[in-house]
Protein backbone atom coordinates (compact mmCIF):
# COMPACT_ATOMS: atom_id res chain seq x y z
CA UNK A 1 0.00 0.00 0.00
CA UNK A 2 2.84 2.40 0.90
CA UNK A 3 6.13 2.58 -1.03
CA UNK A 4 9.20 1.11 0.68
CA UNK A 5 10.94 4.46 1.05
CA UNK A 6 7.97 5.87 2.97
CA UNK A 7 7.72 2.79 5.20
CA UNK A 8 11.40 3.19 6.11
CA UNK A 9 10.66 6.71 7.29
CA UNK A 10 7.52 5.84 9.27
CA UNK A 11 8.04 2.33 10.67
CA UNK A 12 9.86 1.75 13.99
CA UNK A 13 13.45 0.61 13.60
CA UNK A 14 16.52 0.21 15.81
CA UNK A 15 18.80 2.20 13.48
CA UNK A 16 16.85 5.08 11.95
CA UNK A 17 18.39 7.70 9.69
CA UNK A 18 18.36 11.42 10.29
CA UNK A 19 15.27 11.97 8.11
CA UNK A 20 13.29 9.30 9.96
CA UNK A 21 14.43 10.75 13.30
CA UNK A 22 13.28 14.24 12.39
CA UNK A 23 9.89 13.00 11.18
CA UNK A 24 9.46 11.06 14.42
CA UNK A 25 10.35 14.04 16.62
CA UNK A 26 7.90 16.40 14.90
CA UNK A 27 5.12 13.79 14.89
CA UNK A 28 5.67 13.22 18.61
CA UNK A 29 5.50 16.97 19.22
CA UNK A 30 2.26 17.25 17.25
CA UNK A 31 0.63 14.32 19.10
CA UNK A 32 1.94 15.61 22.45
CA UNK A 33 0.53 19.10 21.92
CA UNK A 34 -2.86 17.56 21.09
CA UNK A 35 -2.68 15.36 24.18
CA UNK A 36 -1.72 18.34 26.33
CA UNK A 37 -4.91 20.20 25.40
CA UNK A 38 -7.13 17.56 27.02
CA UNK A 39 -8.45 18.79 30.38
CA UNK A 40 -9.72 16.93 33.43
CA UNK A 41 -11.18 19.21 36.12
CA UNK A 42 -9.31 22.24 34.71
CA UNK A 43 -6.03 20.29 34.80
CA UNK A 44 -4.11 19.48 31.63
CA UNK A 45 -0.66 18.17 30.76
CA UNK A 46 -0.08 21.27 28.60
CA UNK A 47 3.31 21.23 26.88
CA UNK A 48 4.48 18.25 28.99
CA UNK A 49 2.13 16.06 26.92
CA UNK A 50 5.02 15.88 24.44
CA UNK A 51 7.09 13.97 27.01
CA UNK A 52 4.45 11.28 27.40
CA UNK A 53 3.85 11.04 23.66
CA UNK A 54 7.60 10.46 23.30
CA UNK A 55 7.60 7.76 25.98
CA UNK A 56 4.76 5.98 24.19
CA UNK A 57 6.62 6.17 20.86
CA UNK A 58 9.79 4.78 22.45
CA UNK A 59 7.82 1.98 24.10
CA UNK A 60 6.31 1.05 20.70
CA UNK A 61 9.80 0.54 19.27
CA UNK A 62 10.58 3.91 17.70
CA UNK A 63 14.15 5.10 18.06
CA UNK A 64 16.22 8.18 17.28
CA UNK A 65 19.61 8.47 15.63
CA UNK A 66 21.91 8.94 18.70
CA UNK A 67 23.70 12.03 17.38
CA UNK A 68 20.44 13.62 16.24
CA UNK A 69 18.88 12.91 19.63
CA UNK A 70 21.76 14.53 21.54
CA UNK A 71 21.66 17.62 19.33
CA UNK A 72 17.88 18.10 19.51
CA UNK A 73 17.83 17.54 23.28
CA UNK A 74 20.55 20.09 24.03
CA UNK A 75 19.38 22.59 21.41
CA UNK A 76 15.84 22.47 22.74
CA UNK A 77 17.01 23.03 26.30
CA UNK A 78 19.19 25.98 25.28
CA UNK A 79 16.37 27.70 23.35
CA UNK A 80 13.97 27.20 26.25
CA UNK A 81 16.14 28.61 29.05
CA UNK A 82 17.51 31.47 26.93
CA UNK A 83 13.97 32.63 26.09
CA UNK A 84 12.93 32.37 29.75
CA UNK A 85 15.92 34.46 30.82
CA UNK A 86 15.16 37.18 28.27
CA UNK A 87 11.49 37.20 29.26
CA UNK A 88 11.78 37.50 33.05
CA UNK A 89 15.18 39.22 33.41
CA UNK A 90 14.04 42.85 33.95
CA UNK A 91 11.36 41.99 36.51
CA UNK A 92 13.69 39.44 38.16
CA UNK A 93 16.30 42.03 39.11
CA UNK A 94 13.77 44.76 39.90
CA UNK A 95 11.95 42.45 42.34
CA UNK A 96 14.96 42.28 44.67
CA UNK A 97 14.26 45.81 45.85
CA UNK A 98 11.20 44.62 47.75
CA UNK A 99 9.57 41.20 48.20
CA UNK A 100 11.85 39.42 45.72
CA UNK A 101 14.56 38.88 48.32
CA UNK A 102 12.13 37.12 50.67
CA UNK A 103 10.53 35.13 47.83
CA UNK A 104 13.89 33.88 46.61
CA UNK A 105 15.06 33.05 50.14
CA UNK A 106 11.96 30.87 50.66
CA UNK A 107 12.45 29.29 47.23
CA UNK A 108 16.12 28.50 47.93
CA UNK A 109 15.17 26.87 51.24
CA UNK A 110 12.58 24.73 49.43
CA UNK A 111 15.09 23.64 46.77
CA UNK A 112 17.67 22.70 49.41
CA UNK A 113 14.91 20.92 51.34
CA UNK A 114 14.15 18.79 48.28
CA UNK A 115 17.85 17.95 47.98
CA UNK A 116 17.95 16.96 51.66
CA UNK A 117 14.90 14.67 51.30
CA UNK A 118 16.63 13.06 48.29
CA UNK A 119 19.76 12.40 50.35
CA UNK A 120 17.64 10.90 53.15
CA UNK A 121 15.96 8.58 50.64
CA UNK A 122 19.41 7.59 49.33
CA UNK A 123 20.63 6.68 52.81
CA UNK A 124 17.47 4.82 53.90
CA UNK A 125 16.09 3.08 50.80
CA UNK A 126 19.17 1.78 49.01
CA UNK A 127 18.04 3.43 45.76
CA UNK A 128 20.96 4.64 43.64
CA UNK A 129 21.51 8.36 43.21
CA UNK A 130 21.37 7.93 39.42
CA UNK A 131 17.70 6.98 39.80
CA UNK A 132 16.98 9.30 42.73
CA UNK A 133 18.19 12.40 40.89
CA UNK A 134 15.69 11.52 38.13
CA UNK A 135 12.98 11.00 40.75
CA UNK A 136 13.83 14.39 42.25
CA UNK A 137 13.86 16.19 38.89
CA UNK A 138 10.45 14.74 38.01
CA UNK A 139 9.06 15.42 41.47
CA UNK A 140 9.97 19.09 41.18
CA UNK A 141 9.10 19.17 37.43
CA UNK A 142 12.51 20.63 36.60
CA UNK A 143 13.66 19.69 33.10
CA UNK A 144 16.99 21.61 33.12
CA UNK A 145 17.95 19.77 36.32
CA UNK A 146 17.41 16.46 34.53
CA UNK A 147 19.63 17.61 31.67
CA UNK A 148 22.35 18.66 34.13
CA UNK A 149 22.11 15.33 35.99
CA UNK A 150 22.49 13.35 32.76
CA UNK A 151 25.55 15.42 31.79
CA UNK A 152 27.09 14.92 35.24
CA UNK A 153 26.50 11.15 35.08
CA UNK A 154 28.26 11.08 31.71
CA UNK A 155 31.22 12.99 33.21
CA UNK A 156 31.47 10.55 36.13
CA UNK A 157 31.21 7.56 33.79
CA UNK A 158 34.00 9.00 31.62
CA UNK A 159 36.24 9.46 34.68
CA UNK A 160 35.54 5.93 35.94
CA UNK A 161 35.55 3.57 32.98
CA UNK A 162 33.86 0.73 34.87
CA UNK A 163 30.91 2.78 36.04
CA UNK A 164 27.47 2.03 34.60
CA UNK A 165 24.49 4.22 35.48
CA UNK A 166 20.77 3.99 34.88
CA UNK A 167 19.16 6.66 32.72
CA UNK A 168 17.47 9.10 35.18
CA UNK A 169 14.93 10.01 32.48
CA UNK A 170 12.89 6.89 33.29
CA UNK A 171 12.50 7.89 36.92
CA UNK A 172 11.81 11.47 35.84
CA UNK A 173 8.98 10.35 33.57
CA UNK A 174 7.42 8.20 36.30
CA UNK A 175 7.37 10.94 38.94
CA UNK A 176 6.75 13.99 36.72
CA UNK A 177 2.91 13.72 36.57
CA UNK A 178 2.72 13.38 40.33
CA UNK A 179 5.06 16.35 40.72
CA UNK A 180 2.54 18.47 38.81
CA UNK A 181 -0.42 17.02 40.73
CA UNK A 182 1.41 17.41 44.07
CA UNK A 183 1.93 21.14 43.56
CA UNK A 184 -1.70 21.59 42.49
CA UNK A 185 -2.92 19.58 45.50
CA UNK A 186 -0.99 21.86 47.91
CA UNK A 187 -2.45 24.94 46.18
CA UNK A 188 -6.01 23.69 46.68
CA UNK A 189 -5.30 22.41 50.21
CA UNK A 190 -3.87 25.81 51.18
CA UNK A 191 -7.01 27.57 50.02
CA UNK A 192 -9.10 25.59 52.51
CA UNK A 193 -6.46 25.45 55.25
CA UNK A 194 -6.08 29.24 55.32
CA UNK A 195 -9.76 29.91 54.45
CA UNK A 196 -8.84 32.06 51.46
CA UNK A 197 -11.38 34.51 50.02
CA UNK A 198 -9.97 35.09 46.53
CA UNK A 199 -11.60 38.51 45.95
CA UNK A 200 -10.53 39.81 49.35
CA UNK A 201 -7.01 38.43 48.95
CA UNK A 202 -6.70 40.03 45.50
CA UNK A 203 -7.83 43.41 46.81
CA UNK A 204 -5.30 43.25 49.66
CA UNK A 205 -2.54 42.32 47.22
CA UNK A 206 -3.31 45.22 44.88
CA UNK A 207 -3.32 47.66 47.81
CA UNK A 208 0.10 46.35 48.84
CA UNK A 209 1.47 46.72 45.31
CA UNK A 210 0.38 50.36 45.09
CA UNK A 211 2.05 51.03 48.43
CA UNK A 212 5.30 49.12 47.90
CA UNK A 213 5.77 49.59 44.14
CA UNK A 214 4.41 53.06 43.38
CA UNK A 215 4.39 54.08 39.72
CA UNK A 216 5.45 57.57 38.67
CA UNK A 217 2.62 60.06 38.95
CA UNK A 218 1.90 63.48 37.47
CA UNK A 219 0.92 66.45 39.65
CA UNK A 220 0.29 70.13 38.85
CA UNK A 221 1.94 72.57 41.28
CA UNK A 222 1.67 76.35 41.67
CA UNK A 223 4.77 78.18 42.92
CA UNK A 224 3.74 80.35 45.89
CA UNK A 225 6.53 80.00 48.47
CA UNK A 226 9.26 82.67 48.40
CA UNK A 227 12.10 80.14 48.85
CA UNK A 228 12.10 79.17 45.15
CA UNK A 229 10.81 82.33 43.50
CA UNK A 230 13.71 83.63 41.41
CA UNK A 231 15.56 80.32 41.53
CA UNK A 232 16.12 78.05 38.52
CA UNK A 233 14.67 74.62 37.88
CA UNK A 234 18.21 73.22 38.22
CA UNK A 235 18.25 74.54 41.81
CA UNK A 236 15.01 72.70 42.51
CA UNK A 237 16.25 69.45 40.93
CA UNK A 238 19.52 69.66 42.86
CA UNK A 239 17.65 70.05 46.15
CA UNK A 240 15.41 67.10 45.17
CA UNK A 241 18.41 64.94 44.12
CA UNK A 242 16.94 64.59 40.61
CA UNK A 243 14.02 62.49 41.90
CA UNK A 244 11.43 64.57 40.01
CA UNK A 245 11.04 65.89 36.46
CA UNK A 246 9.53 69.26 35.52
CA UNK A 247 7.97 68.46 32.16
CA UNK A 248 5.86 71.59 31.59
CA UNK A 249 5.74 75.19 32.79
CA UNK A 250 3.14 77.96 32.38
CA UNK A 251 3.55 81.49 33.66
CA UNK A 252 0.66 83.01 35.58
CA UNK A 253 -1.80 84.80 33.31
CA UNK A 254 -0.42 83.14 30.17
CA UNK A 255 -1.86 80.31 28.09
CA UNK A 256 1.51 79.37 26.54
CA UNK A 257 2.89 76.07 27.85
CA UNK A 258 6.61 75.38 27.45
CA UNK A 259 8.92 72.46 28.14
CA UNK A 260 11.35 74.28 30.45
CA UNK A 261 15.13 73.95 30.55
CA UNK A 262 17.30 73.74 33.64
CA UNK A 263 18.17 77.45 33.61
CA UNK A 264 14.52 78.54 33.44
CA UNK A 265 13.82 80.89 36.38
CA UNK A 266 10.72 80.26 38.46
CA UNK A 267 8.32 83.18 38.96
CA UNK A 268 5.58 83.67 41.49
CA UNK A 269 2.39 81.73 40.67
CA UNK A 270 4.05 79.73 37.87
CA UNK A 271 2.33 76.39 37.29
CA UNK A 272 4.60 73.35 36.91
CA UNK A 273 3.85 69.81 35.78
CA UNK A 274 5.83 67.52 38.10
CA UNK A 275 6.52 63.83 37.38
CA UNK A 276 7.96 61.47 39.99
CA UNK A 277 7.21 58.87 42.62
CA UNK A 278 4.31 59.89 44.90
CA UNK A 279 6.37 60.74 47.98
CA UNK A 280 8.91 62.77 45.95
CA UNK A 281 6.18 64.71 44.15
CA UNK A 282 4.45 65.41 47.45
CA UNK A 283 7.71 66.73 48.90
CA UNK A 284 8.32 68.97 45.85
CA UNK A 285 4.81 70.43 46.09
CA UNK A 286 5.28 71.15 49.79
CA UNK A 287 8.47 73.18 49.24
CA UNK A 288 7.23 74.99 46.12
CA UNK A 289 3.72 75.94 47.09
CA UNK A 290 0.47 74.06 46.53
CA UNK A 291 -1.35 71.68 44.20
CA UNK A 292 -2.82 73.52 41.22
CA UNK A 293 -6.09 72.96 39.38
CA UNK A 294 -4.97 74.94 36.31
CA UNK A 295 -6.06 73.03 33.19
CA UNK A 296 -4.29 75.23 30.65
CA UNK A 297 -0.97 73.53 31.45
CA UNK A 298 -2.39 70.32 29.98
CA UNK A 299 -2.91 72.00 26.61
CA UNK A 300 -1.38 70.22 23.61
CA UNK A 301 -1.39 73.30 21.35
CA UNK A 302 2.28 74.18 21.88
CA UNK A 303 3.79 71.43 24.02
CA UNK A 304 2.85 67.82 23.40
CA UNK A 305 3.56 64.40 24.90
CA UNK A 306 4.20 61.32 22.79
CA UNK A 307 5.61 57.80 23.14
CA UNK A 308 8.71 56.90 21.10
CA UNK A 309 10.41 53.54 20.54
CA UNK A 310 14.15 53.23 21.16
CA UNK A 311 15.45 51.30 18.13
CA UNK A 312 18.52 53.30 17.05
CA UNK A 313 22.04 52.29 18.08
CA UNK A 314 22.78 56.00 18.66
CA UNK A 315 20.52 55.95 21.73
CA UNK A 316 20.88 52.37 23.01
CA UNK A 317 23.07 51.86 26.08
CA UNK A 318 23.24 55.56 26.84
CA UNK A 319 21.87 57.23 29.94
CA UNK A 320 19.24 59.95 29.63
CA UNK A 321 21.80 62.43 30.90
CA UNK A 322 24.30 61.43 28.19
CA UNK A 323 21.73 62.03 25.44
CA UNK A 324 21.37 65.70 26.52
CA UNK A 325 17.92 65.93 24.98
CA UNK A 326 16.99 68.91 27.11
CA UNK A 327 20.03 70.91 25.96
CA UNK A 328 19.82 70.00 22.26
CA UNK A 329 16.07 69.77 21.68
CA UNK A 330 14.42 71.30 24.76
CA UNK A 331 12.42 68.14 25.53
CA UNK A 332 11.98 65.97 28.61
CA UNK A 333 11.74 62.19 28.94
CA UNK A 334 9.32 61.59 31.81
CA UNK A 335 8.80 57.82 31.79
CA UNK A 336 10.39 54.67 30.36
CA UNK A 337 8.28 51.56 29.73
CA UNK A 338 10.27 48.32 29.75
CA UNK A 339 9.08 44.68 29.93
CA UNK A 340 5.88 45.62 31.76
CA UNK A 341 7.65 48.04 34.14
CA UNK A 342 6.99 51.79 34.30
CA UNK A 343 10.20 53.58 35.27
CA UNK A 344 10.83 57.22 36.16
CA UNK A 345 13.22 58.75 33.62
CA UNK A 346 15.99 59.78 36.03
CA UNK A 347 19.21 61.17 34.50
CA UNK A 348 21.19 58.01 35.28
CA UNK A 349 18.68 55.61 33.73
CA UNK A 350 20.24 53.74 30.77
CA UNK A 351 18.03 53.14 27.74
CA UNK A 352 17.69 49.64 26.32
CA UNK A 353 16.80 48.55 22.82
CA UNK A 354 13.01 48.25 22.59
CA UNK A 355 12.24 50.69 25.43
CA UNK A 356 9.22 52.94 25.01
CA UNK A 357 9.88 56.46 26.27
CA UNK A 358 7.36 59.20 27.08
CA UNK A 359 8.67 62.53 25.75
CA UNK A 360 7.30 66.07 26.24
CA UNK A 361 8.21 68.93 23.87
CA UNK A 362 7.19 70.93 20.81
CA UNK A 363 6.21 69.31 17.51
CA UNK A 364 9.47 70.30 15.87
CA UNK A 365 11.64 69.05 18.72
CA UNK A 366 9.73 65.76 19.00
CA UNK A 367 10.37 65.06 15.30
CA UNK A 368 14.11 65.45 15.92
CA UNK A 369 13.94 63.10 18.91
CA UNK A 370 12.08 60.51 16.80
CA UNK A 371 14.98 60.54 14.28
CA UNK A 372 17.51 60.11 17.08
CA UNK A 373 15.65 57.27 18.80
CA UNK A 374 14.66 55.35 15.66
CA UNK A 375 11.00 54.75 16.59
CA UNK A 376 10.76 51.82 14.16
CA UNK A 377 7.94 49.41 14.98
CA UNK A 378 8.93 47.38 11.94
CA UNK A 379 12.46 46.89 13.27
CA UNK A 380 11.09 45.66 16.59
CA UNK A 381 8.95 43.10 14.80
CA UNK A 382 11.94 41.64 12.97
CA UNK A 383 13.63 38.75 14.82
CA UNK A 384 16.97 39.83 16.28
CA UNK A 385 18.79 36.77 14.90
CA UNK A 386 22.35 38.07 15.34
CA UNK A 387 21.61 38.98 18.93
CA UNK A 388 20.06 35.55 19.65
CA UNK A 389 22.90 33.60 18.02
CA UNK A 390 25.69 35.51 19.73
CA UNK A 391 23.87 35.39 23.08
CA UNK A 392 23.52 31.62 22.87
CA UNK A 393 27.20 31.25 21.87
CA UNK A 394 28.19 33.24 24.95
CA UNK A 395 25.80 31.21 27.12
CA UNK A 396 27.21 27.86 25.95
CA UNK A 397 30.76 29.11 26.61
CA UNK A 398 29.82 30.22 30.14
CA UNK A 399 28.02 26.91 30.73
CA UNK A 400 31.14 24.96 29.68
CA UNK A 401 33.50 26.58 32.20
CA UNK A 402 34.66 23.85 34.63
CA UNK A 403 34.38 24.74 38.34
CA UNK A 404 36.52 22.56 40.60
CA UNK A 405 35.06 21.82 44.03
CA UNK A 406 36.84 19.89 46.79
CA UNK A 407 36.04 16.19 47.05
CA UNK A 408 34.60 15.84 43.54
CA UNK A 409 35.99 13.53 40.90
CA UNK A 410 34.68 15.77 38.10
CA UNK A 411 34.23 19.56 37.87
CA UNK A 412 30.84 21.22 38.20
CA UNK A 413 29.58 23.12 35.15
CA UNK A 414 26.63 25.44 34.74
CA UNK A 415 25.89 23.36 31.64
CA UNK A 416 23.63 23.84 28.64
CA UNK A 417 20.78 25.07 30.83
CA UNK A 418 22.19 27.42 33.48
CA UNK A 419 24.87 28.98 31.23
CA UNK A 420 22.50 30.39 28.59
CA UNK A 421 19.96 31.27 31.31
CA UNK A 422 22.51 33.28 33.29
CA UNK A 423 23.75 35.11 30.18
CA UNK A 424 20.18 35.91 29.11
CA UNK A 425 19.41 37.33 32.57
CA UNK A 426 22.49 39.56 32.50
CA UNK A 427 21.82 40.74 28.94
CA UNK A 428 18.22 41.59 29.79
CA UNK A 429 19.38 43.40 32.94
CA UNK A 430 22.08 45.54 31.33
CA UNK A 431 20.37 45.98 27.98
CA UNK A 432 22.89 44.12 25.86
CA UNK A 433 26.54 43.51 25.10
CA UNK A 434 27.69 45.32 21.96
CA UNK A 435 25.43 43.95 19.16
CA UNK A 436 23.61 41.55 21.52
CA UNK A 437 20.33 43.29 22.42
CA UNK A 438 18.09 42.54 25.36
CA UNK A 439 14.90 43.02 23.35
CA UNK A 440 12.97 40.12 21.86
CA UNK A 441 9.38 40.60 20.82
CA UNK A 442 6.85 38.54 22.73
CA UNK A 443 5.98 36.23 19.85
CA UNK A 444 9.66 35.34 19.34
CA UNK A 445 10.10 34.59 23.04
CA UNK A 446 7.00 32.38 23.17
CA UNK A 447 8.07 30.51 20.05
CA UNK A 448 11.62 29.90 21.32
CA UNK A 449 10.38 28.80 24.72
CA UNK A 450 7.67 26.40 23.57
CA UNK A 451 9.58 25.04 20.58
CA UNK A 452 12.68 24.48 22.69
CA UNK A 453 10.92 22.59 25.48
CA UNK A 454 9.00 20.50 22.91
CA UNK A 455 12.28 19.44 21.27
CA UNK A 456 13.72 18.51 24.65
CA UNK A 457 10.64 16.59 25.79
CA UNK A 458 10.39 14.71 22.50
CA UNK A 459 14.06 13.66 22.53
CA UNK A 460 14.21 12.56 26.17
CA UNK A 461 10.75 10.97 26.03
CA UNK A 462 11.53 8.76 23.03
CA UNK A 463 14.81 7.69 24.60
CA UNK A 464 13.19 6.99 27.99
CA UNK A 465 10.37 5.03 26.36
CA UNK A 466 12.85 2.34 25.23
CA UNK A 467 13.14 1.01 28.79
CA UNK A 468 10.28 2.78 30.58
CA UNK A 469 8.07 -0.28 31.11
CA UNK A 470 10.96 -2.54 32.14
CA UNK A 471 12.19 0.12 34.56
CA UNK A 472 8.74 0.56 36.08
CA UNK A 473 8.48 -3.19 36.75
CA UNK A 474 12.12 -3.73 37.78
CA UNK A 475 12.36 -0.87 40.24
CA UNK A 476 8.73 -0.88 41.42
CA UNK A 477 7.43 2.30 39.87
CA UNK A 478 4.79 2.73 42.59
CA UNK A 479 7.59 2.98 45.14
CA UNK A 480 9.31 5.64 43.04
CA UNK A 481 6.04 7.56 42.89
CA UNK A 482 5.92 7.55 46.69
CA UNK A 483 9.52 8.80 46.89
CA UNK A 484 8.66 11.53 44.42
CA UNK A 485 5.63 12.66 46.39
CA UNK A 486 7.81 12.98 49.51
CA UNK A 487 10.24 15.21 47.58
CA UNK A 488 7.34 17.23 46.14
CA UNK A 489 5.12 17.77 49.14
CA UNK A 490 7.29 17.88 52.29
CA UNK A 491 9.48 20.89 51.33
CA UNK A 492 6.56 22.72 49.71
CA UNK A 493 4.22 22.34 52.68
CA UNK A 494 6.98 23.59 54.97
CA UNK A 495 7.56 26.62 52.73
CA UNK A 496 3.85 27.44 52.48
CA UNK A 497 3.31 27.30 56.24
CA UNK A 498 6.35 29.49 56.93
CA UNK A 499 5.40 31.97 54.19
CA UNK A 500 1.80 32.30 55.35
CA UNK A 501 2.07 32.07 59.14
CA UNK A 502 5.41 33.78 59.77
CA UNK A 503 5.83 36.23 56.87
CA UNK A 504 2.09 36.78 56.21
CA UNK A 505 2.55 36.56 52.43
CA UNK A 506 -0.60 37.13 50.41
CA UNK A 507 -1.94 33.87 48.98
CA UNK A 508 -2.06 35.10 45.37
CA UNK A 509 1.71 35.64 45.01
CA UNK A 510 2.23 32.58 47.20
CA UNK A 511 0.59 30.52 44.43
CA UNK A 512 3.14 31.89 41.97
CA UNK A 513 5.90 31.21 44.48
CA UNK A 514 4.83 27.57 44.69
CA UNK A 515 4.70 27.14 40.91
CA UNK A 516 7.95 29.04 40.38
CA UNK A 517 9.86 27.12 43.06
CA UNK A 518 8.93 23.91 41.24
CA UNK A 519 9.44 25.53 37.80
CA UNK A 520 5.98 24.24 36.96
CA UNK A 521 4.14 26.13 34.20
CA UNK A 522 1.24 23.64 34.37
CA UNK A 523 0.67 24.52 38.04
CA UNK A 524 0.90 28.23 37.22
CA UNK A 525 -1.71 27.82 34.48
CA UNK A 526 -3.93 25.88 36.91
CA UNK A 527 -3.65 28.59 39.57
CA UNK A 528 -4.63 31.29 37.07
CA UNK A 529 -7.61 29.25 35.89
CA UNK A 530 -8.81 27.77 39.21
CA UNK A 531 -8.45 31.01 41.19
CA UNK A 532 -9.46 33.14 38.16
CA UNK A 533 -6.47 35.39 38.75
CA UNK A 534 -3.26 36.39 36.93
CA UNK A 535 -1.50 37.78 40.01
CA UNK A 536 0.66 34.66 40.67
CA UNK A 537 2.61 35.24 37.44
CA UNK A 538 4.90 37.97 38.84
CA UNK A 539 6.02 35.90 41.83
CA UNK A 540 6.59 32.96 39.47
CA UNK A 541 8.90 35.09 37.32
CA UNK A 542 10.66 36.46 40.41
CA UNK A 543 11.93 33.09 41.63
CA UNK A 544 12.07 31.05 38.40
CA UNK A 545 15.57 32.06 37.18
CA UNK A 546 17.42 31.60 40.48
CA UNK A 547 15.53 28.39 41.25
CA UNK A 548 16.37 26.95 37.84
CA UNK A 549 20.08 27.64 38.29
CA UNK A 550 20.05 26.24 41.84
CA UNK A 551 18.17 23.08 40.84
CA UNK A 552 20.72 22.50 38.08
CA UNK A 553 23.59 22.82 40.57
CA UNK A 554 21.86 20.66 43.21
CA UNK A 555 21.22 17.88 40.67
CA UNK A 556 24.87 17.95 39.57
CA UNK A 557 26.22 18.00 43.13
CA UNK A 558 24.04 15.06 44.17
CA UNK A 559 25.40 13.05 41.24
CA UNK A 560 29.04 14.05 41.74
CA UNK A 561 29.04 13.48 45.50
CA UNK A 562 26.79 10.42 45.80
CA UNK A 563 26.75 8.58 42.45
CA UNK A 564 30.49 7.97 42.09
Amino acid sequence: MFPDWLLKLLQPTENPGIAASLILVFLVMAVGITLGKLKIQKISLSISGVLFAGILAGHLGYRLDPHTMDFLRDMGLILFVYAVGMQVGPSFFASFRKDGLLYNALAIGTVLGGGLVTILLWTTTGTGMDNLVGIMSGAVTNTPGLGAAKAALNDVAAKHSGSVFNDPTNAYAITYPFGVLGVIAVMVLGKYLFKINVKQETALFEQGVKKNYPAPQTTKCRVTKPAYIGKSIDDLLQDMNDTIIVSRLKHSGSVIVESPQGNTVLKERDVLMLVGLPEDVEKAVSILGQVSTDRFIESESNTKATTILVTSNRAVQKSIEQLELEDYFGVHITRVYRSGLELLATPSLVLHYGDRIRVVGTDESLKKVVKLMGNSEKRLMEPQLLSIFLGIVLGVIVGSIPILLPGLSAPVKLGMAAGPLLVALLISRFGGISTIHSFLNQSAILFMKDFGICLFFAAVGIHAGETFYQTFIKFNGLQWMLYGLCITILPMLTMVLIARWIFKINYMPLLGLMAGTYTDPAALAFSSSYFNNDLPTQAYATVYPLVTILRILVAQLLVLYFAG
